[in-house]
């Protein structure tokens, strides 16, 4: 079986279910927001939540929720990170070490990072607070080439482009170590503030990009199909995702939609995360493109199904049961 390694932002989701709006309001969190908090609020609201709200915690960050995907599928997976000396640092290395990662987590100074989510109303609506801490930490001289040897993929999070030695360097020695190179564009608005980088890294080093509709456009100027068309031109393959339309696959010349496989959706929240390790897991067998995209699809909709990131057993079996049916049919 083929291995991979991922890079990125080692954060703890911690899920709150709140009755109403009154917290959010007095942490001046605009209702369904993604906002930025300093350590001193990060702390306050994580201290605040615990003793009167209840919270559940779940090892999150977009690489690492592909590289747990991908180990709980058999491949072996490892992960680059950063975290603090702290209660949550200790439980984002045990959540990942329960699922068969080999966790590569150094130790910054600031406490860990975590993204605080809110989930409020008779819709479910979700609020972000996120406090990077130590994750902001890894630099460049943080990694050794080493680190990269044995592994057959590398995959980066779009997040961390914005510290733009750090992925240089990164992927450097991951080319050496001769990986093939993933990126999950991750957001909008990372790929507008990046748009420059992002285009020299995709045409020296990456060999399979994801993105989603809204990254596809930033990144090209073009709407979804003819996006694909261009990204598909500075890289070996180009995966652009439509949400609950589906998803679009493209090699040179071949290309293929994917329909969305069915779901009955509660939370999208990590879904583009698990799409990239089925799709990953798929390539990594050697199967046909539209095979890994529809690979990349099932575990997607089995995500969306539940709260968070994390699928649950009788969802995994059901997904690796029609894995394992549409790989058989493609043998």
């Amino acid at each position: 079986m083929k291995s991979i390694l991922g890079i990125g932002n080692a954060l703890t989701d911690i899920l709150a279910v709140l009755p109403d709006d009154e917290f959010l309001q007095k942490y001046h969190l605009p209702k369904g927001s993604m906002q930025h908090v300093d350590m001193e609020t990060g702390d306050k609201i994580w201290s605040t939540l615990k003793k009167e709200v209840g919270v559940r915690y779940v090892a999150g960050g977009s690489a690492a929720n592909t590289i747990t995907c991908t180990a709980i599928f058999g491949m072996p997976s490892g992960f680059i990170g950063k975290i603090g000396d702290d209660e949550l640092g200790h439980l984002f290395k045990s959540d990942q070490e329960q699922y068969g990662v080999n966790t590569r987590l150094l130790k910054g100074k600031n406490s860990s990072g975590r993204s605080m989510v809110f989930i409020t109303g008779a819709n479910a609506e979700r609020t972000f607070a996120v406090y990077l801490g130590a994750a902001l930490e890894l630099v460049p001289e943080d990694l050794k080439p080493e680190y990269f040897q044995g592994y057959d993929y590398f995959h980066i999070e779009g997040y961390l482009v914005q510290n733009q030695e750090l992925i240089r360097t990164a992927v450097k020695m991951a080319k050496e170590a001769g990986c093939i190179i993933s990126i999950d564009m991750a957001s909008y608005n990372v790929v507008e503030s990046n748009d420059a980088f992002l285009h020299n890294i995709v045409d020296e080093y990456v060999d399979i990009v994801f993105a989603n509709e809204t990254e596809a456009k930033v990144f090209t100027k073009k709407e979804p199909r003819e996006a694909l068309d261009e990204i598909a031109r500075h890289c070996k393959i180009a995966v652009v995702k439509v949400g609950k339309d589906g998803s679009m696959v493209k090699s040179g010349d071949e290309y293929h939609f994917i329909e969305p496989w069915p779901a009955a959706t509660i939370d999208a929240t990590g879904a583009g995360d698990t799409y990239a390790a089925g799709f990953l897991y798929a390539h990594s067998l050697g199967m046909p493109l539209k095979v890994c995209g529809e690979i990349g699809s099932i575990i997607a909709a089995k995500v969306v199904e539940v709260i968070g990131t994390k699928i649950d057993i009788p969802r995994w079996r059901a997904a690796k049961q029609e894995i394992r049916e549409l790989i058989a049919q493609n043998q």
